[in-house]
């Protein structure tokens, strides 16, 4: 199925009964939260893993995403659905536009133009409040009726949405990653000059691959507001961008399943750390060197390892 090789095919099997089985024993909102960070954190992965890019500015396409979508729903009453694709739509958007302007450059360079472009967007969503709210963002978004017909009040009803949503997304990034255009990505990655020799247009390559972790971010960004029913300024500042990339390092850079582990320890951390208060920061960043110095691939890069198999 999609060219998994058979421990990817086991290792999807297990994710799907996760997934199915996960509302029943957990609080459903905590693993919507994790599904959304992962899709988020697959796309972030198709540049850091893929391209070898270090993004800084990803939370500027998530929040964009999750502005769309709770704008149209909340103010203009259309459907959920639409919403979602709308904060998809943006993100594509703007990561064509931001990828124009940032794709050309390398290693630091890259990563601090998107920083920079990033901060434009936070300044916009501070100023533009008519639209985003300012500080106090777009609060009671509705989760109204999938495609005007099914209502998604109840938890269980939307977490059937975000589910298929996150299990498409992963199967999608696995497409992109195993299609003959991820080879040649990966190809420019390895050893760009010889790329080009070859008559492959390396910056296009790179640019696509750009857009496409937009909009994942979109598509993330928009769900998660449809779940929380509130989109604010932290979902585009810059700790959400490092947040994100720090579930891609733990999980473990270019694996298929490292962005879902590393979102759920980051998210779990953040819920059920919480009663320790300003130890909380302390407790992660000790969590965090434990698994940089016990894990240098990442979890799932490391176990991919040990186990001589593609994860």
């Amino acid at each position: 199925m999609f060219g998994l090789t058979r421990h990817q095919l086991l290792g999807f099997a297990v994710l799907v009964v996760v997934v199915i089985a996960a509302p029943f024993v957990l609080y459903p909102i905590v693993v919507m939260q994790v599904m959304c960070y992962a899709i988020f954190a697959m796309g972030t992965n198709l540049l850091m893993g893929s391209v070898g890019l270090l993004s800084l500015g990803q939370a500027a396409y998530f929040g964009l995403g999750g502005y769309v979508a709770g704008y149209l729903v909340e103010s203009l009453g259309l459907t959920p659905e639409v919403g979602i694709i709308a904060g998809a739509l943006a993100g594509a958007a703007l990561g064509t536009v931001f990828g124009w302007l940032s794709i050309r450059r390398q290693t630091i360079y890259f990563a601090m133009i998107t920083l920079a472009l990033a901060q434009i967007i936070y300044f916009f969503a501070v100023q533009l409040t008519d639209f985003t709210g300012g500080e106090n963002g777009i609060q009671g978004i509705p989760r109204g009726k999938l495609f005007d017909v099914f209502p998604l009040t109840r938890d269980l009803a939307i977490y059937v949405v975000v589910a298929v949503i996150f299990l498409a997304a992963f199967l999608f990034v696995y497409r992109v990653v195993h299609s003959p255009f991820g080879q040649v990505v990966k190809a420019i990655r390895d050893n760009e000059p010889r790329a080009i020799s070859l008559g492959y247009k390396a910056t296009n390559y790179k640019w696509v691959i750009f857009i496409l972790a937009a909009t994942l971010a979109g598509i993330a960004g928009g769900t998660k507001a449809m779940v929380m029913g509130i989109q604010t300024l932290s979902d585009v500042g810059t700790s959400v961008s490092g947040l994100v990339v720090l579930m891609v390092l733990l999980g473990g850079i270019g694996t298929i399943f490292g962005p879902i582990i590393g979102a759920l320890i980051v998210v779990a951390m953040q819920y059920y750390l919480a009663p320790f208060g300003a130890w909380v920061v302390v407790i992660q960043g000790a969590i965090f060197m434990i698994c940089v110095l016990v894990f240098r691939r990442g979890i799932i890069g490391e176990l991919a390892y040990r186990l001589r198999a593609e994860l």
